[in-house]
């Protein structure tokens, strides 16, 4: 009897465990503007070696003192900074309750670092890495500056790099009132992100098997 060998996260994507960001801000100046909202999502690999979106984790965030807030930026996110239940963290607290998970989830797979996944992901990453550098964090599991980009993935597959439009080509459903939340855009960012590697995961199972002689139905997956 053959033993059936359990792919790897690790394996697939070179150490680095893929975790979705995204982030709402008071602008678009990282080192000046306001970091507002904050959610990750860890992707998970079952046994046949298709990704899956794991629970999300955010919180808002209070802006650092002297940050820059444009009313512009909160007229499109919805997010009103003074609001008395909005519960916002400050940033470095805020930075360790989405960090805590994503090192847990790289020890458990055995990876080595974190790679932000994104809509746009130089943002999102722009705006975390000036929150490790204003807070001194020393415990940041991300990598500084590699990250996979959304955009670029669903340009190559779909012929779409905006994001609702690459969500609806990909067959997932978009609510545009939901859209500008950090939480909404992660979750839809990662089922992108899901169904463009499990896509070419499903290829890759039909060249193997036309090497083989074999005529597979490859299910579609998430």
């Amino acid at each position: 009897m053959t033993d059936i060998r359990i792919p790897r996260i690790a394996e697939r994507f070179r150490g680095f465990l893929p975790v979705v960001v995204d982030v709402e801000t008071g602008g678009f100046d990282a080192e000046r503007d306001a970091l507002l909202e904050i959610a990750v999502c860890v992707i998970g690999m079952d046994e046949e070696g298709f990704v899956h979106p794991q629970p999300i984790v955010s919180t808002h965030v209070a802006a650092f003192p002297g940050a820059h807030i444009d009313p512009r930026s909160l007229e499109v996110t919805g997010i009103d900074p003074d609001h008395p239940f909005r519960n916002a963290l400050e940033e470095r607290a805020a930075l360790e309750h989405v960090f805590a998970p994503v090192r847990k989830a790289v020890r458990e797979t055995e990876c080595q670092r974190a790679i932000l996944v994104g809509h746009n992901a130089a943002f999102d990453l722009g705006f975390l890495n000036a929150a490790v550098r204003r807070t001194g964090h020393k415990r940041n599991p991300f990598h500084p500056f590699s990250n996979f980009d959304t955009v670029t993935l669903a340009g190559l597959a779909y012929g779409q790099t905006v994001l609702g439009r690459a969500v609806a080509a990909a067959g997932i459903e978009w609510d545009g009132n939901q859209a500008h939340s950090a939480v909404y855009d992660t979750e839809r960012t990662a089922d992108l992100f899901c169904r463009i590697v499990n896509r070419w995961k499903q290829m890759e199972n039909i060249t193997i098997a036309q090497g083989f002689g074999a005529v597979v139905d490859v299910p579609a997956t998430g």
